[in-house]
């Protein structure tokens, strides 16, 4: 009979395979079911808007949207999120895997702050570079009054008028954001699965808290960096010729101080924490999940191939002959 295995910690004989599409399943499921909420979060953030696109709160700024621009408004840029999710997330998940393992986040039954921290920090630096240009095309998408109605119409406009650099200007900033969230959403994951689940045995209650956790903590201390990449990534579409012109952190920075002074620094912290709270709550558990299926599947694999083949008996009468001569006599007689 086969050990019970650590599903933590997939087979060392499972593929890359299952990691990514583990990861790529999660990274979906995360960016698409709670995707309204990522639409209002970029329209309460950009700055210098429309007077039709200022908004008091999520619920004004539902409301507002779905009377004047209808329902499926709040769904526009989402065909980008699913096309570059899929991939980036299978990276983001599988370098996880990898580096924590390499880290030392798999050794014994501790905490592991720092290489779960270290390993976040790594898939996000090689998921956000092939992320980010999805992630400009999602929000020039978004913004009030936007032309684009598909990722292919956006992505041949942003490049012929503004240079594939585009695509890129936010990256510095992005990883300034993402590698402090995606640090303190790992190590505050573990630490809270490690707590609310010390056996380590599959339990889907355990990833929905404590992903949830993870990601409205992390989201609420880097929101600031957020509403930054925000204005860099949907500086084309402004009218303003000071945002347009603002070519990086620094001037970012300065822009949002000057206009609107601290507060400006955490516009729609509201809609990104509950975004980021149940979407990082369904990644986690859609990717623990596929993550137990698959180890269990390849543990039952190995399993099977190192059973033992059954043992023949054969009779001493038609086998071997006695002392005398004589035919032995059969086994039971």
């Amino acid at each position: 009979m086969a050990e019970e295995y650590d599903y933590e910690a997939l087979p060392e004989s499972s593929s890359l395979y299952a990691q990514l599409m583990a990861g790529a399943l999660a990274g979906i499921a995360e960016h698409t079911i709670m995707y309204p909420f990522d639409f209002i979060k970029t329209r309460m953030q950009v700055l210098s808007p429309s007077p039709q696109a200022v908004y008091d709160g999520i619920s004004h700024a539902l409301h507002r949207i779905t009377g004047t621009e209808g329902a499926r408004t709040m769904w526009r840029g989402v065909s980008s999120v699913v096309v570059g999710a899929g991939p980036s997330h299978a990276l983001y998940f599988a370098t996880y895997e990898q580096c924590k393992e390499a880290f030392g986040g798999n050794v014994g039954d501790g905490h592991h702050v720092m290489a779960t921290g270290a390993a976040g920090a790594c898939a996000t630096i090689a998921s956000d570079a092939l992320m980010n240009p999805f992630d400009v095309i999602k929000q020039r998408m978004q913004v009030h009054g936007s032309v684009h109605r598909s990722v292919t119409s956006c992505a041949m406009h942003l490049l012929r008028t503004e240079g594939i650099g585009a695509f890129y200007i936010s990256y510095p900033t992005t990883l300034m954001m993402t590698v402090p969230f995606q640090s303190v959403q790992f190590a505050t994951y573990e630490y809270f699965r490690k707590v609310l689940n010390p056996s380590g045995h599959y339990d889907p209650l355990t990833h929905i808290v404590s992903g949830g956790l993870a990601g409205s903590i992390a989201a609420a201390v880097t929101t600031p960096l957020d509403v930054a990449k925000t204005l860099l990534q949907t500086r084309g579409q402004a009218h303003d010729a000071e945002i347009r012109r603002s070519a990086g952190l620094r001037d970012a920075f300065r822009i949002i101080y000057r206009r609107n002074g601290m507060r400006g620094f955490v516009r729609g912290i509201g809609p990104r924490v509950l975004s980021h709270m149940p979407s990082t709550a369904i990644c986690w558990t859609t990717y623990e999940y596929f993550k137990w299926v698959m180890g269990a599947q390849e543990q039952q694999r190995i399993a099977e191939s190192e059973e033992p083949l059954p043992q023949l008996k054969l009779q001493q009468s038609t086998s071997a002959p006695s002392a005398t001569g004589a035919p032995a006599p059969a086994a039971g007689i």
